[in-house]
């Protein structure tokens, strides 16, 4: 049999195919003007930039930060995403690039992130998100929900003293003689244990808007911090006169006294405790909470689920903090698809 010649409109005639197959990436599209992020990329990037120096021009800062949107979604590695975006027509829409556009590489998506790292952009575009959501009453402002989820990195091979020594807060020597080595160890990285079950990383702690689901603002810790004593790092003044949902961990005196001097409701769980126990009030009153509280597993589960699992594989609490906003901003990209919320202009 001789194979077909191409014709003019078969590739377009396979993307329909895909829009057709509910593709994510066309959804995401037609609902986000990724316009709004240009401009702090550009002044970032330009800064300091003679604009008529010669030299290869490099890539689109737009298209880059929109590479990095696919990364999170699919939990790509940067090799990986390089060759997804050579080889998807998907993938190749969704960035406005054709079959004879010049791709990035693995080296350049991974120097682009590390730049937003050195600058801590991605928590201002994550805020620049937020601010725009707000301005537009997307967020509703009904109640907010707190959550955290541990965001697991690869297990370090240490000795026993180098762990003990990383346990008391230091690095150990052969490693500060040796860059290359501690290039290649996470320093800032903790065990946790959750459920009898041990795991190693860091927390993803999140302050969500109730009825939609939207992440609104975040911290990143060591997986070893306490998620109770992280509260008072997620409530801001635009909480006052609402109501806070969160599990047992969050229920502390001083989080409690805190929450009411900001003018807080709290809907937090109250815990028992060892020659204390709940008073049927308080086990029905939980329960009543649960029913709300619940919403806020939704978004890790999506994380887990959609987004190919809460798992990363790069090293020290800065560089995550950079994955983990990014992890954010996509989630919430990818909700406003599912809320049918346009942020075009």
């Amino acid at each position: 049999m001789k194979n077909k010649a191409k014709g003019l409109f078969d590739e377009q005639f396979r993307l329909n195919k895909l829009t057709n197959q509910n593709d994510p990436l066309v959804k995401l599209r037609q609902h986000v003007d990724f316009e709004l992020f240009r401009k702090p990329l550009e002044d970032h990037f330009n800064a300091g930039k003679d604009r008529n120096q010669g030299g290869r021009p490099s890539f689109d800062y737009l298209l880059m930060f929109k590479i990095l949107i696919l990364q999170r979604y699919y939990n790509l590695s940067d090799d990986s995403i390089e060759y997804a975006v050579l080889d998807r027509l998907s993938f190749m829409r969704f960035l406005g690039l054709t079959i004879s556009d010049n791709v990035p590489d693995a080296k350049t998506v991974w120097n682009f992130r590390n730049e937003l790292t050195k600058a801590n952009l991605v928590e201002k575009l994550f805020i620049l998100l937020d601010k725009t959501l707000d301005k537009r009453g997307v967020i509703l402002h009904k109640g907010k929900m707190v959550d955290a989820s541990i965001v697991e990195v690869p297990i370090q091979r240490n000795s026993r003293d180098e762990n003990n020594e990383l346990k008391n807060g230091s690095i150990p020597e052969e490693w500060k003689e040796n860059s290359a080595k501690l290039s290649q160890k996470d320093t800032d990285a903790k065990w946790s244990i959750q459920k009898g079950k041990s795991y190693y990383g860091y927390k993803n702690h999140i302050k969500a808007d109730v009825k939609t689901k939207l992440i609104t603002t975040y911290e990143v810790t060591p997986a070893n911090v306490l998620e109770g004593d992280v509260l008072p790092f997620l409530i801001s003044k635009k909480d006052r006169g609402q109501k806070l949902y969160g599990d047992k961990a969050y229920y502390q005196k001083d989080n409690e006294e805190l929450l009411a001097s900001e003018g807080i409701i709290s809907r937090i769980h109250v815990k028992a405790y060892r020659y204390q126990k709940l008073t049927k009030k308080q086990e029905s009153d939980n329960k009543i909470k649960s029913k709300t509280r619940a919403r806020v597993e939704h978004i890790f589960a999506f994380m887990s689920n959609t987004m190919k699992r809460m798992q990363l594989q790069c090293r020290s609490l800065k560089r995550i903090e950079t994955s983990i906003g990014l992890m954010n901003i996509t989630y919430n990209l990818f909700r406003l698809t599912q809320l049918n919320v346009s942020l075009k202009r």
